[in-house]
């Protein structure tokens, strides 16, 4: 599964303030890392407006890219773009509360949900990994050298 996700739309949905506050783009990026980890999905996350610097195209490790479109082109014409481009669209899901955007993505053949969906199961997600997380960490073997001395401890008495 790869997901196509509209940035601003769904910083919109968290955060009603993040036009005013630069660091929301980060923030969001920080959390889809985290989901994308846990998933193993591919991530295409495409911000409107203009991007740091002249890149246009971000790859944050093999599998998370941030797109922004070029100079008069939006984020919803990109992301139609992008799935004209790929053969398979079953296996995209476009995340965008535009209705156009979801309606075009399953005139095409990709699945979509809102915005607001997407959240929740993004919360759902990094809560459950959150979790896993914390077992992993309380179930760590004891190493060698922690055998040996707690071993030596023992023998002395």
């Amino acid at each position: 599964m790869a997901y196509l996700i509209d940035g601003n739309n769904l910083m919109g949905q968290v955060d009603s303030y993040f036009k005013f506050d630069p660091s929301s783009r980060h923030q969001l990026i920080a959390r889809l890392l985290l989901f994308q980890k846990a998933t193993k999905t591919r991530v295409f996350l495409i911000f409107d407006g203009k991007p740091p610097g002249d890149v246009h195209y971000l790859k944050l490790n093999p599998k998370f890219i941030v797109l922004f479109p070029e100079l008069g082109q939006s984020a919803d014409e990109l992301i139609e773009e992008m799935l004209n481009q790929k053969k398979d669209r079953r296996y995209f899901k476009v995340i965008s509360s535009d209705r156009e955007v979801r309606e075009i993505a399953r005139a095409k053949g990709a699945s979509s949900i809102s915005c607001q969906e997407f959240w929740k199961e993004l919360k759902q997600i990094l809560r459950n990994t959150r979790k896993e997380l914390e077992l992993i960490k309380n179930n760590e073997d004891s190493s060698p050298l922690e055998i040996s001395l707690w071993d030596e401890l023992f023998s002395r008495k």
